[in-house]
């Protein structure tokens, strides 16, 4: 446990990837294969599930302690976290556990056969003999909350780095299902249920901003036109009768669209497309707040796959019957997309819209009306541009839409983290609802730090509740608040969920009389 609660330490204490890959490289070398596994699975959300009540670990410490209840409360609003006030409160271990990682895990494992006075004697046992940060750690693990700042990507690097492995056979193997108790280090990094010739996509093309004039770009017949959709980026790998689908994040996220699965597993030949994952229902766009419903859920129920279906919208082919067509003009490659398509007629994979054009200035009105089919805008590529790996200025440009923005009033604040410890910088903000104030969104960029240094001292002086880290505060600052896209929601208050909501500025000049009504906000749903 000591070689993990010192990673766990390290990689707490940097923003910065090539640190946090190292610290993963430095624990590798150290630390026996069975801890390695376990540390995977840890990283991979395979944490076993939560065996002991948090609510009785809370009795426990206070029972050792003797602190009032009232104490325990106020310590806990300040630091925010259970699992690091239990920590802070106990008193200092009388012993020393030597224990690696895999033991402490099959034995919290092995709590939920183990009656409640058992489990008491266990965690009050481990508590006695583990430092401030172990402790941290094993509550964490004990109380099922275990996460930590790294992404898949992160680790994946790193792992791919200290095993030499293909880092797409890694995602795969590490992705899927696996039972850390059943599974070696070595199966998982040797990923010899993978063929990574099979699974491997190429690095994605993306495209800047445009940031010129359109006359600019020269003839308007160079050019091929398409909407900008909100949605899933993806790649669409079918190789030797194997479906791979790749998010532009590089997460495998193929079982989370059985539909498109099973069509290209229909098709025939060997194919890369690079396309937009979207929910599209009667032939119309779905909302991105549509989508997120399917994302990332263990279980797709027929209902869910019936009321939000999913299509994909191709605009690229990178690879025909294993041939690398990356270099070929986008001309020539969308043209083979669209022979592909009509000869295979995959009924939920569209070629994207073209968008016919003369005249540069006729995009204006295009581009200005592309909400009304749940499009961000346009993408703008140059006819004989190849396929790049990552951005190159010129030949793709994405032209979006001015953003939203409404007026809100900040009502609810936290602390943050790393350098912003000390001040107030995630915010909730609400709008007016008939006679009442309901809240429309979080931000947690956009101001200056002489800003959030003013609006903390506002928050300090004006703090009317505590819950927990949050204080609400008097409605009386108003932002000026953009996103992209706005959805009905179930899961908010107002009924609504703003897409990337970020400020954009303090309105001084308003008062809270003047911020935006939610039925107003609603009409913006298209």
């Amino acid at each position: 446990m000591k070689h993990f609660a010192n990673l766990i330490n390290a990689l707490e204490t940097t923003n910065k990837t090539n640190a946090k890959i190292d610290a993963i490289m430095d624990y590798l070398e150290r630390t026996p294969d069975d801890d390695k596994v376990w540390f995977i699975a840890l990283f991979t959300g395979k944490r076993p599930k939560r065996n002991i009540n948090t609510n009785y670990m809370k009795e426990w410490a206070l029972e050792i302690t003797g602190l009032p209840l009232w104490l325990f409360q106020e310590s806990y609003s300040s630091v925010g976290d259970l699992g690091e006030t239990l920590s802070l409160i106990l008193p200092p271990p009388q012993e020393k556990i030597e224990r690696s990682l895999s033991q402490w895990m099959n034995d919290i494992v092995d709590l939920k056969d183990k009656t409640e006075a058992e489990k008491k004697e266990f965690v009050l046992n481990s508590w006695n003999g583990l430092d401030y940060t172990e402790r941290l750690i094993f509550n964490k693990l004990i109380g099922g909350s275990f996460r930590i700042g790294v992404s898949d990507k992160t680790l994946i690097n790193a792992l791919t780095k200290f095993s030499g492995q293909e880092s797409s056979a890694l995602m795969h193997s590490l992705m899927g299902k696996w039972n850390p108790n059943e599974t070696s280090f070595r199966e998982l990094i040797a990923a010899e249920n993978v063929n990574p010739d099979n699974s491997k996509p190429y690095p994605f093309c993306l495209a800047y901003p445009l940031e010129k004039e359109l006359d600019a770009l020269g003839e308007s017949n160079e050019w091929l036109v398409e909407y900008k959709w909100d949605g899933i980026r993806g790649q669409i790998i079918r190789r030797n009768d194997e479906v791979f689908i790749w998010s532009r994040g590089e997460e495998l996220v193929t079982e989370q669209f059985p539909e498109i699965t099973e069509v290209i597993k229909a098709m025939n030949g060997n194919f890369v497309l690079d396309g937009e994952i979207l929910a599209v229902k009667d032939g119309k766009v779905l909302n991105f707040n549509e989508l997120q419903k399917r994302l990332n859920r263990k279980t797709l129920t027929k209902k869910m796959l019936s009321e939000i279906p999913i299509e994909v919208f191709a605009y690229d082919l990178l690879e025909l019957e294993h041939n690398d067509l990356r270099e070929k003009p986008i001309s020539a490659r969308r043209a083979m997309l669209e022979e592909l398509l009509r000869n295979e007629k995959p009924h939920n994979i569209k070629l994207s819209q073209s968008i016919d054009f003369e005249k540069w200035e006729e995009l204006n009105h295009i581009r200005e009306n592309s909400r009304t089919v749940n499009s961000e805008g346009l993408m703008l590529k140059q006819k004989n541009s190849p396929y790049h790996s990552g951005r190159k200025k010129g030949d793709w440009w994405k032209w979006k839409i001015n953003p939203f923005t409404i007026d809100a009033v900040l009502i609810y604040a936290q602390k943050g983290s790393g350098r912003r410890s000390a001040y107030y910088t995630d915010y909730t903000f609400a709008v007016k609802n008939e006679d009442k104030l309901v809240t429309i969104a979080k931000a947690y960029s956009g101001l200056t730090d002489k800003e959030i240094m003013e609006v903390s001292k506002f928050v300090t002086k004006n703090a009317i509740e505590k819950f927990g880290p949050v204080r609400t505060v008097k409605a009386e600052l108003v932002f000026e608040i953009a996103f992209e896209g706005i959805g009905l929601s179930n899961r908010h208050k107002s009924g609504v969920a703003l897409r990337f909501p970020r400020i954009v500025r303090w309105r001084k000049d308003k008062t809270v009389d003047e911020i935006d009504h939610l039925e107003e906000i609603k009409k913006l749903i298209q």
